[in-house]
């Protein structure tokens, strides 16, 4: 049972004056479906074109101005707090191609990381800045007139004369595609309009392919640009027709191969292009068969040239095969590693003599590197390559050069800034390459664990539901080490718990600011999510959306049972993980000092319905397709939109939002927080929604600064509510 908690904090802050919260129309509109109708008396609020909706959205912001205006010194303290940890010149580990190394430098005062490279001398092992350096990208020098700035994709092209990149400076995820000489800086005439994140050269470095998504924000073409002709003259080489799938272009480390990728939420289907043609025709791998997933990787080896696949084919967690590069399908498809229930395999990569793998066992990401035989297959077992931290993750870096028995891998943890080493493929030993300066920071002042509470087991796939049985949910605990659990410090719960998504356990600096004022951070990896393999991510989808929730509210009772102060909880998600908060904010708002829904997916019904709206149609195979009878009733049971908690019990709410997000239409949260307001208008002044109304992207500001003063803004908010008031 859920415990009755007051929303108030324990230490309220006094009452300060502050405008009239706004007021939206509301224009009747009933949605009628399956013999259900809905009232949807803010639909209208979905045309940002419409000057009643700007100006509805205006104030909405000037009201968050306004009623947090109290914070604000709050918010200067702790965006220079989280700015001293950050060095004021960073850079990354440098990884070399063939000529030259490339590495990123953050100067000091910039809000942008450099793309930079320098001729590689053997034996050269230099890290980080270099007085040798030519820096080839600086996104500060992109952006304009705007405020933000984002590179889609930044890729060298084999012969290392060309940088191919994208630029969007509006947060809508629409990218200029440019071709920049790496040695001059000059770009070329080479102008493509649309496009979106994934590209893929050719072997001889003229020719490029880049994805274009269309109005619904799906990438489904890979177009091919030959440099040096005019971008009308561009050839479509591929279409995916099926509006559920997603595409891709990579070229394979090995250079010789072009893979596309189309993939739903759980279908792909590959097809590949000669690198060395790139004019020639893709060639499919295996045809797309529902619910199998297949990831390709091309190898040269002794044997002949082969193709490595990740499957689910026969293998829930995942399994390696191989088959030959020129009869690839699945009737030729040979085992190699067998499925391992106990880890999720995710990936393979392909060197000149090994193969490294990622996969994820007890809930931590790792390498697996093999010798591959005389035979072109990997020698069993392979080599482990893990985190040296504790409770840290591993993954593979930057690795550009075929020809290596080496890989770069970076580890880090909630407590031990990033970490750069260089593992021998055949020992597994490392060496030290870099560890990014974390100035103003005490590693062992800090604590980070990881606990199991448990949730009910609700529904699970092809089960019915035991309300007796329990599943055990990994939560990630950090705190000073100073502070106890045992039931007296306030507490910050974060969740997500969809797309199969996994949360490692990255250093961040902020976090520092919430720590150092006695809050346990706790990150709750619920069902939806991947950390604990598919069967967590299928246990967590479709009509199983709500077991996500319950692990939440689960989470936060087993916290409150003895480990944080019942009374201080605030709880805090973004995009699917908005969803998570509003739904926990209705199923439970007596659980809540505060709730932060970041961009939410909040309307769930109305958006699936809607094929034009961005990502509606391939996340049917995520949340669910409402025009079927079943679907459309179990979204309806969780949706917030239509399930607002009843007034008088409900705990303060901060809601964000973007003009220019194509994931989550601002309309969803603007929706959301009207409906709120007119339903319990003595709560009305307890919420706010901070809604960007110029150049914003979906996860907030760009900028390491910029994007360190909007966390500082969402800390302050919460340190508010957990009664953490400065003066305190």
């Amino acid at each position: 049972m859920l415990s009755a908690v007051t929303t108030e904090h324990a230490h309220p802050r006094p009452e300060i004056s502050a405008p009239v919260p706004p007021t939206a129309a509301r224009r009747d509109l009933v949605r009628e479906l399956h013999g259900d109708t809905r009232s949807d008396p803010y639909a209208w609020l979905r045309d940002t074109a419409d000057p009643a909706v700007t100006a509805y959205l205006e104030e909405e912001r000037s009201y968050y101005d306004a009623a947090t205006r109290h914070l604000q010194s709050q918010v200067r303290t702790l965006s220079e707090e989280m700015a001293s940890r950050v060095p004021a010149t960073d850079w990354s580990v440098s990884y070399r191609r063939v000529h030259y190394s490339y590495y990123t430098s953050t100067p000091s005062g910039s809000e942008y990381a450099q793309l930079c490279r320098r001729s590689y001398v053997e034996g050269d092992d230099r890290h980080g800045e270099s007085a040798d350096a030519h820096v080839l990208l600086d996104p500060a020098e992109l952006k304009g007139d705007s405020t933000y700035v984002q590179v889609g994709l930044a890729l060298v092209s084999p012969d290392e004369r060309l940088l191919a990149y994208s630029v969007d400076t509006t947060g809508e995820e629409v990218f200029e595609l440019r071709f920049r000489e790496a040695e001059t800086g000059v770009d070329l005439a080479d102008v493509v309009a649309r496009s979106y994140y994934s590209g893929a050269w050719s072997a001889d470095s003229g020719t490029f392919f880049y994805t274009v998504h269309d109005a619904a924000y799906r990438p489904y073409q890979v177009w091919r640009h030959r440099l040096g002709t005019a971008t009308a003259s561009d050839v479509c080489v591929f279409a995916e027709p099926d509006a559920r799938y997603d595409v891709e272009v990579r070229t394979s480390r090995s250079g010789d191969v072009i893979e596309i990728a189309t993939v739903s939420r759980d279908t792909s289907e590959v097809w590949l292009v000669d690198a060395n043609a790139p004019e020639s025709a893709p060639r499919c791998v295996e045809p797309r068969r529902p619910g199998v997933e297949y990831r390709c990787e091309h190898a040269r080896t002794p044997a002949g040239d082969r193709l490595f696949v990740v499957t689910n084919d026969g293998a829930e967690e995942f399994r390696l095969m191989v088959a030959p590069l020129d009869e690839p399908g699945r009737a030729n498809w040979t085992e190699v590693v067998a499925e391992d229930a106990d880890e999720r395999l995710y990936s393979a990569t392909a060197f000149a003599e090994h193969l490294v793998t990622t996969l994820r066992r007890d809930g931590r990401l790792m390498a697996r590197a093999y010798r591959l035989t005389e035979a072109g297959v990997p020698q069993l077992p392979g080599r482990d390559i893990t985190a040296g931290v504790p409770h840290g993750t591993l993954e593979l870096d930057s690795n550009e050069l075929y020809q290596t028995r080496s890989v770069q891998v970076l580890e880090q943890s909630h407590t031990a800034p990033p970490s750069w080493y260089a593992v021998d493929l055949d020992t597994a030993e490392r060496r030290l390459l870099l560890r990014r300066e974390t100035p103003n920071y005490d590693p062992d002042a800090y604590v980070s664990e990881s606990v199991m509470l448990p949730s009910p087991a609700g529904v699970g796939d092809g089960e019915e539901e035991n309300p007796g049985s329990r599943v055990e949910v990994p939560v990630t605990l950090v705190r000073r080490a100073d502070v106890a659990l045992d039931g007296t410090a306030p507490c910050l719960l974060y969740g997500y718990g969809a797309y199969e998504a996994c949360f490692e356990p990255e250093f961040d600096p902020a976090l520092f600011s919430l720590l150092d004022r006695g809050v346990v951070y706790a990150h709750a990896h619920v069902r939806g999510g991947g950390e604990r393999g598919r069967r967590w991510w299928l246990d967590g989808r479709l009509e199983h959306k709500q077991n996500t929730f319950s692990d939440h509210l689960a989470v936060a009772e087993g916290l409150a049972d003895g480990l944080v102060d019942k009374a201080r909880i605030v709880t805090r998600g973004l995009s699917a993980g908005g969803l998570l908060q509003g739904a926990v904010f209705s199923q439970a708002p007596g659980r809540w000092a505060g709730v932060i829904a970041e961009v939410p997916f909040v309307d769930v019904v109305t958006t699936m319905l809607d094929p034009t709206v961005p990502l509606t149609v391939n996340e049917w195979d995520e949340w669910g397709d409402p025009r079927r009878e079943a679907d459309y009733a179990w979204m309806l049971a969780y949706s917030p939109y239509d399930n607002l908690p009843r007034a008088g019990r409900r705990p303060s709410l901060l809601v964000t939002g973007a003009v220019h997000d194509p994931r989550v239409m601002v309309s969803e949260p603007a929706k959301w927080v009207a409906a709120l307001r007119y339903t319990d208008p003595e709560w009305s002044a307890r919420c706010v929604f901070r809604v960007e109304l110029g150049a914003g992207a979906h996860v907030g500001p760009s900028g390491r600064f910029a994007h360190l003063r909007y966390e500082a803004e969402i800390a302050a908010w919460a340190l508010d509510r957990l009664g953490l008031h400065p003066e305190s």
